[in-house]
């Protein structure tokens, strides 16, 4: 009978059948077989692997199940398709990056539709390159961040496409490490322990209609050039050290038509050089903008400031950022000659902010007659917040 399957090129596991594991399916199937998996659940004793080109489809949410102390599926071969399985249960350890799915050293790879659930890293790469990881559903248990992995992790990895899938309850939702030329888009990371994103050294990727929401820290970008993050949600993203997007060591990239919304600080640039940052919408925030000085030759323009606590903030009068054409809902000034554009600059830093740069502590008075006096003064006779963080043409109604 088993021969039977083999014949017309397709291995099917069922728990009534002669094939009753995944793991001794792929033991009988060939380069280029189907392995169908139907519904139930198949408990594996040890790390399945896939070390050849097969497509494996589950059918009617088959849930394969480990015992805790290993890698459940292992992949090592080219052309492997992964689609409609539920993955569970691998359990932490400090030692081994054990996952869900592993790809190691894997070529055109395709995991779609699949739930991983309950497991230390859920999907895990390294060294692989042009695959797909599509509607995948990524959920952890949860733990406190020590004993947590990342939902989807490469590593020294080229041209990945990471579409359409949703990851909670990681340590971070999506972490890229030496990852060159891949697009991120669709996915939803959300109320992940640290970081909703976070990549390092990873050049020339773009991110673009992700939503992160609810994680610890929110976005973290550091060590990279080239990276281009467009169409994105950064919401919610609250606590001393949360950020929307932090953007570290980083030069050469476009932030536009982004949305942040309601994050201690929506966006933070420490040595982040040469960006241009256009079209986004910075909405009831603490800090819209954190500049420090050592980031230069930024392009802020036809952004949106409106309900946040402070819309600029810097450490130094000398900064060599520009901000031009963005609306201000503090703006206080005219226009003459209906052109669209504000006829006097508009300073966004405010005094107190440089104030609280230099003590937290000051925050307490944020809303109190004394903060509202000193803002008056400074733009009557602003002699103190830097002059080079000027918008000279500033926006009178709000960019669409």
């Amino acid at each position: 009978m088993i021969a039977g399957f083999l014949a017309v090129g397709v291995v099917t596991v069922s728990s009534a059948g002669p094939v009753r594991r995944l793991s001794d399916a792929l033991a009988l199937a060939r380069p280029g077989d189907t392995v169908i998996v139907t519904a139930g659940r198949y408990v594996e004793a040890g790390t399945v692997r896939v070390d050849r080109p097969v497509t494996i489809i589950g059918r009617g949410r088959p849930v394969i199940v480990g015992r805790g102390d290993h890698t459940l599926l292992l992949i090592t071969a080219a052309a492997v398709a992964v689609t409609g399985l539920v993955i569970e249960h691998v359990l932490p350890i400090s030692t081994e990056d054990r996952a869900g799915i592993r790809l190691e050293g894997a070529t055109g790879c395709r995991l779609e539709d699949n739930d991983i659930r309950d497991t230390y890293f859920g999907i895990y790469g390294a060294k692989v390159s042009d695959c797909r990881i599509e509607g995948n559903r990524v959920t952890g248990p949860a733990r406190r961040e020590q004993a947590s992995g990342n939902a989807i992790q490469f590593w020294s990895s080229d041209r990945l496409t990471i579409s359409g899938n949703r990851v909670t309850g990681h340590r971070d939702g999506i972490y890229l490490e030496f990852v060159t030329a891949s697009v991120l888009s669709d996915n939803q990371s959300v109320a992940n322990r640290r970081y909703g994103l976070h990549f390092m050294s990873s050049h020339g990727c773009t991110y673009r209609r992700n939503r992160f929401q609810h994680n610890g820290a929110g976005v973290a970008v550091m060590y990279t050039r080239d990276v281009t993050m467009e169409g994105n949600e950064f919401l919610d993203n609250r606590g001393q050290a949360a950020y929307g997007l932090l953007l570290k060591d980083i030069s050469d990239g476009a932030i536009r038509d982004n949305r942040f919304r309601r994050n201690t600080t929506a966006l933070y640039l420490e040595g982040a050089n040469r960006l241009e940052v256009t079209g986004n919408r910075f909405e009831g925030n603490g800090w819209a903008v954190r500049l420090l000085a050592n980031s230069v030759g930024n392009r802020f323009e036809n952004n949106l400031f409106t309900g946040n606590a402070f819309d600029v903030a810097t450490n130094s009068r000398s900064a060599s950022s520009t901000f031009s054409g963005n609306y201000w809902d503090q703006y206080r000034g005219f226009d003459r000659n209906r052109d669209g554009r504000g006829d006097v600059p508009h300073r966004p830093v405010r005094l107190f902010s440089l104030v609280v740069e230099q003590n937290d502590p000051a925050l307490i008075l944020l809303r109190s007659l004394f903060v509202d006096l000193l803002d008056q003064a400074e733009r009557v006779l602003p002699i103190l917040t830097p002059e080079t963080l000027t918008d000279l043409a500033p926006l009178m109604e709000p960019p669409r």
